[in-house]
């Protein structure tokens, strides 16, 4: 079994390790503020003022004001609560939303139940670069569209959307009552600015796990007016919107750690950066048959996603990690699920690739020499593959 020291983690999209001063900022609420900050009585009090601060703190990074933060249970949840909440509670000014085709399910699976429930919902095509076009968007808006998600990078391939332009262009339609743009950011966040007003958006959804966050909560910025239902129900909680005792010591560190993320954002893209580019064109020039997913430019800094002709991406996830290296093949919400990525169907792979992909993600511990180690290996997996793999045995590596 070997040390978490010793491998060489490039999974960040799905998960990221908690940061000490995040674990250091929980670790304070579990002594003497540890009350409800529901209760009336001193110590609840005192946990309702802390919980008030801790409401600001992220305001301030995102530029909203506190009674514009909600928190809650993950980023799924924030998106859950984005979409069911807003499209239920407005209704009676619509039921048509638009989604992207390469949203997380987090936002796919609650447009399907929407559906179900007599929604009119419009999957928004991308190009072959997983870029979304402002244009065909606003084309497929009408009279009764109410609300609009367009992710800000996406979680497989990287590719960064154009959420200020898409908002912006929103703003200039003569409409009596314009969409509500909403924008998965959690993948985005301490790699892209998150500041709502230069967005322009209406919701955000963020997810602590994401940034060296505890695991478990995240927080949906909702601007002051928008109205929505709880999809979580019991009690008053996140005013009105997020039934649950607010668990301080998860907010306390995630506060923490998107205060870190935002600080440390400029310098880590640019050593990523780097990196990046040295990774990207190293691979590319020392394996045969293999393609970058995604904009080739105007993509996340940390991301790496490729297919590779003739090898089954799972094999190759096994053989790294024989060699101490993690990695992934795309989402981590959908790691056991066999059937093909909806991002790779969306930009357009045929089957026959589309399970032969590879995701490479990197952090604030990745560094110039294990990015070395990978590309020692990596190029010998996939000779190893190749000799062994079923297609080129029956003969489709050839077609």
């Amino acid at each position: 079994m070997r040390s978490a020291d010793s491998i060489i983690y490039l999974d960040h999209a799905a998960f990221t390790p908690i940061c000490a001063e995040s674990l250091k900022a929980m670790l304070a609420y579990t002594d003497s503020r540890y009350a409800n900050a529901s209760s009336i009585h001193e110590s609840g009090r005192k946990a309702n003022q802390a919980l008030y601060s801790l409401r600001k703190r992220v305001a301030k990074v995102i530029g909203s004001r506190p009674s514009e933060v909600i928190f809650t249970g993950s980023g799924t949840e924030s998106d859950n609560l984005a979409i069911l909440g807003f499209a239920r509670a407005n209704r009676q000014h619509g039921n048509h939303i638009i989604v992207s085709a390469i949203e997380h399910k987090a936002i796919l699976e609650p447009a399907k139940q929407l559906q179900k429930e007599g929604f009119d919902v419009t999957i928004l095509p991308v190009d072959k670069q997983g870029s979304v076009s402002v244009a065909d968007c606003l084309e497929a808006i009408r009279h009764n569209t109410t609300l609009i998600s367009v992710m800000y990078a996406n979680n497989e391939i990287g590719t960064i959307q154009p959420i200020k332009e898409l908002a912006k262009e929103l703003q200039s339609l003569k409409m009596d009552r314009l969409p509500v743009l909403h924008s998965d950011a959690c993948q985005a966040t301490g790699m892209l600015s998150i500041n709502v007003n230069n967005l322009g958006v209406d919701m955000m959804s963020l997810n602590s796990s994401k940034i060296y966050g505890p695991k478990g909560i995240g927080m949906l910025y909702i601007r002051d007016g928008l109205k929505l239902q709880p999809i979580i129900h019991g009690g008053s909680q996140e005013g009105g919107l997020r039934a649950g005792t607010e668990n301080l010591a998860s907010i306390a560190g995630f506060v923490q750690a998107l205060e870190i993320a935002e600080s440390k954002r400029n310098d880590e893209v640019s050593r990523l950066m780097k990196l990046n580019r040295y990774f990207c064109e190293s691979l590319l020039s020392s394996v045969d048959d293999i393609k970058l997913n995604g904009h080739p430019e105007n993509r996340l800094v940390n991301n790496l996603h490729f297919s590779i002709k003739d090898i089954e991406g799972e094999s190759m996830l096994l053989m790294l990690d024989h060699h101490g290296i993690a990695a992934s093949t795309g989402s981590a919400c959908t790691a056991h699920d066999l059937k093909p990525s909806h991002v790779l169907m969306a930009i357009g792979q045929s089957n026959e690739i589309v399970h032969s992909s590879i995701r490479f993600t990197m952090g604030r511990g990745t560094t110039m020499q294990q990015v070395n180690k990978v590309l020692q290996v990596f190029p010998d997996i996939i000779k190893k593959l190749r000799k062994s793999s079923v297609l080129t045995t029956y003969g489709y590596a050839k077609n």
